[in-house]
């Protein structure tokens, strides 16, 4: 039997370790990120892979820093045959990468060498690409440049978010896993170099990047909130304000109004002017300091001043 060490972090990996359990692979350990601080009380919470490996009495290391002489030792004690990682968070040392007689493999959330990178489901809705996908790459010292294994193509949808798009990808990721991997330990696969002229990269998104910028047009803004949504979440400003924006929708505008001006307001949302004449309609937002609500309620509750003309992002 294959011993394997999975190496992993959030929600997006945890169908993907439970595949290779199902798979009967000897999952021999997990590495996670250490538990963190999560929400205002700042709760100390496990990462998601943690909690799936416990339920398999699978045993846990959770690193600060896996390249630290006294961390990497902990793997190469274990021998394992193969490494597979999916959303680790660290890069891993020479020792471990040459360790492993199969190497060490990536599921990555993406078709490299396009979003190469932290958040490239986040990027590939911002960017407006009709489809992404999963790579299963060999890992190098280099940020995912190592040759590619498999690949598999998955389409975005107008109406995809960062949340719906992460949950197609990870369950594409499993199954693509699932079946490289016999074909991958058999020797029956021929991987190929990545072409670097193509690279294209998805760093971890900033809050700057997170800010709305009205002169942008229509479609892209649109992007823009569903490649945030539900995290970060992309926000503007109202009267000094931070207004956070979860769900819009593009409508065409007659007359040009400058960027993030208010030009219609209706009992469902109000519509906002951009850089084109593709406006935009605020469906679902959240005010400084309260909870996610729809448009209706904000405009009956904490927006019941705003009007024609009000001006966003100022």
């Amino acid at each position: 039997m294959t011993k394997v060490i999975f190496m992993g972090t959030p929600d997006f990996a945890v169908p993907i370790l439970r595949t290779l359990i199902e798979d009967g692979y000897d999952v021999a350990a997990v590495v996670t990120q250490p538990d963190r601080p999560v929400g205002r009380k700042r709760i100390l919470t496990p990462p998601p892979v943690k909690k799936e490996a416990e339920k398999w009495n699978i045993p846990v290391y959770q690193p600060e820093k896996i390249s630290e002489a006294a961390e990497t030792d902990k793997i190469l004690e274990l021998s394992p045959d193969l490494i597979v990682t999916a959303a680790f968070g660290q890069l891993l040392p020479s020792p471990i990468l040459d360790a492993p007689k199969h190497g060490c493999i990536n599921v990555h959330a993406s078709l490299l060498p396009e979003l190469r990178g932290g958040a490239p489901i986040h990027h590939a809705i911002m960017r407006g690409m009709a489809k992404t996908g999963i790579t299963i790459m060999y890992m190098v010292e280099k940020l995912d440049a190592g040759d590619i294994i498999s690949q598999v193509e998955v389409p975005i949808t107008e109406q995809d978010d960062v949340g719906s798009l992460h949950d197609k990808l990870s369950e594409a990721g499993a199954t693509l896993l699932s079946t490289t991997l016999p074909k991958l330990l058999a020797g029956e696969l021929n991987p190929r170099p990545q072409e670097e002229s193509q690279a294209t990269y998805a760093f971890n998104i900033t809050r700057e990047q997170e800010q709305i910028d009205w002169s942008s047009s229509g479609e892209d803004i649109y992007n823009h909130i569903r490649g945030l949504c539900p995290w970060p979440v992309a926000y503007t400003t109202f009267d000094g304000d931070i207004l956070k924006i979860w769900q819009a929708q593009k409508k065409h505008i007659e007359a040009k109004k400058k960027p993030g001006t208010i030009v219609k307001v209706e009992k469902d949302g109000f519509l906002v002017s951009t850089g084109n004449n593709t406006g935009i309609k605020i469906l679902e937002l959240q005010p400084a300091g309260k909870k996610k609500m729809s448009a209706s309620q904000y405009l009956r509750g904490a927006g019941a001043s705003i009007k024609e003309g009000d001006l966003l992002g100022e």
